[in-house]
């Protein structure tokens, strides 16, 4: 049904969603504090002089407060007609960024206006949504019509990526994949959010068990090659709904098993991989028969699932070596292959110590050891919640972590209310930032993922992170405050 948006009525502010406005204010006044304290030494200034990281932080502030004010007034529908214009602007300057930005620590992302200087990757975040939301909202646009429509919208996705990465910025590239959530809120298969999950898989457990040797191959290959297996027999069964297919290839997997462990017993030194390949092959030409025999169509996504498991792991290696030194090293410190307390692992192995001090309560505001001794480098920006750990302890993390489920439910409840598809899609791909960010986040400052330099919203030091973020919500409140402003013929 053609849509058409009535006149903006003038009570943005009263139909505004406060319960998110509030949760928006009491996080960034809590990060500024939460700056304060980890910036903290003991002749410091006041929390508010502009010479300190959190006087610093108050300038942004408001800054931001202002921008979201001047967002709230332009009328809604300028968000949508010129979503394609923000987009390939943004585009451009993340173009030229590498050839005007200062190296910083490798990285060539940030542009310096006199003594400010901002990320554009951070505003990347906004542009990419609007324009995705716009691509959604075309006339009769559905995801799954055709592939040229998966097409444009990896397209929008991959660009910023691509850009971004020639800055040697992989955390904040790595940003956007967060937005393949919203193409399966759109209609994508769930198949490929399971092809995700199974990629880092194979290359976790191949990577994190190559040194150990199981019948004349890694551990790791080994252990992936019957993960395949388990996969294939699992798809066969509950995807393609074929039980003697599923109990064939199950009984076939378990008398080769029965074979190698015979000839593991025996001595014999024969390696294994041939046989699990060999085995592996004769499953995906059985399935494809089968599937030719009943007509099911289905049963190919089983043969691509176990085709697509082999030729990862074999592609695994090369990967991991293609990436730079430093990165490899925080991988092999996450998986436990390494323990590197002095230099990669250093970071996180601090912020582990600083929270776990913190006990229930905290330590108490301004009395964290590991943070007043400055143990843990960066903690005033991608670190900022070891500092919240330490001071405030497991209530504190608690009260952050409700904080962030509080806006990401809010942000999900105003996404399902939107008459619009420009709406809905739109405030999707704000809730997978904020999600994407709290995870990555929270998971780097404990230890569960590699360290990417990826900032906590609202709380981490910086203005171009908290601008870029506000922007992201604003622009969702102004489009929620006059969604009963659009009249549907």
């Amino acid at each position: 049904m053609p849509l058409q948006r009535g006149k903006d009525s003038g009570t943005v502010f009263r139909r505004l969603d406060w319960p998110t406005v509030l949760i928006y204010l009491i996080m960034v006044f809590a990060g500024m504090v939460s700056i304060y304290a980890a910036s903290y030494d003991f002749d410091q200034a006041s929390m508010f002089s502009a010479d300190e990281f959190s006087g610093k932080q108050l300038r942004w502030i408001g800054l931001s407060l202002l921008l979201g004010m001047v967002i709230l007034l332009v009328d809604a529908r300028m968000y949508e007609t010129y979503a394609y214009p923000v987009y390939f602007g943004i585009l451009i300057l993340l173009a030229i960024t590498p050839f005007v930005a200062h190296d910083i620590k490798g990285s060539h992302s940030w542009i310096s206006f006199g003594s400010m200087s901002l990320q554009p990757a951070e505003f990347a975040k906004f542009a990419t949504a609007l324009a995705l939301a716009k691509l959604f909202s075309s006339y009769q646009f559905r995801l799954n019509a055709k592939a040229g429509n998966y097409a444009k919208a990896l397209a929008i996705i991959f660009m910023p990526v691509v850009l971004i990465l020639l800055q040697n910025e992989t955390g904040s590239a790595l940003t956007f994949m967060a937005l393949f959530f919203v193409l399966y809120r759109e209609g994508m298969s769930g198949l490929v959010l399971f092809a995700a999950v199974f990629a880092v898989v194979i290359f976790v457990v191949g990577i994190k068990y190559t040194e150990t040797m199981v019948m004349g191959m890694p551990a790791g290959q080994f252990a992936v090659l019957v993960i395949v297996m388990i996969v294939t027999v699992g798809m066969a069964f509950f995807y393609g709904r074929r039980y003697v297919v599923a109990r064939n290839l199950l009984f076939g997997y378990l008398a080769l098993g029965v074979v190698l462990a015979a000839i593991s017993i025996t001595g014999i030194d024969i390696p294994a991989l041939p046989f699990l390949l060999a085995a592996i092959g004769i499953a995906c030409v059985y399935v494809c028969l089968d599937a030719i025999k009943t007509h099911r169509p289905r049963l190919y996504v089983t043969v691509a699932s176990a085709v697509f498991g082999v030729v990862f792991l074999f592609s695994v290696g090369a990967a991991f070596n293609h990436l730079q030194p430093h990165q490899q090293m925080r991988i092999k410190v996450v998986l436990g292959m390494v323990e590197d307390l002095r230099d990669a692992g250093y970071n996180v192995n601090q912020s582990k110590i600083a929270i776990g001090s913190g006990g229930f309560f905290g330590k108490g505001f301004l009395n964290g050891t590991q943070t007043k001794l400055k143990y843990v480098p960066e903690q005033h920006t991608d670190f900022i919640f070891c500092t919240i750990g330490e001071e405030e302890g497991f209530v504190g993390a608690m009260f952050v972590t409700l904080l962030f489920l509080g806006l990401i439910l809010r942000v999900l409840k105003i996404g399902e209310r939107q008459p619009t598809t420009f709406g809905r899609v739109y405030a999707y791909c704000v809730a997978s930032y904020f999600i994407f960010h709290f995870c990555i986040n929270i998971g780097m400052v404990i230890g569960l993922c590699p360290v990417i330099g990826i900032p906590l919203p609202f709380f981490s030091y910086g203005g171009s992170s908290l601008w870029g973020f506000t922007i992201l919500l604003f622009i969702l409140l102004k489009i929620d405050a006059v969604r009963k402003n659009i009249m549907v013929y």
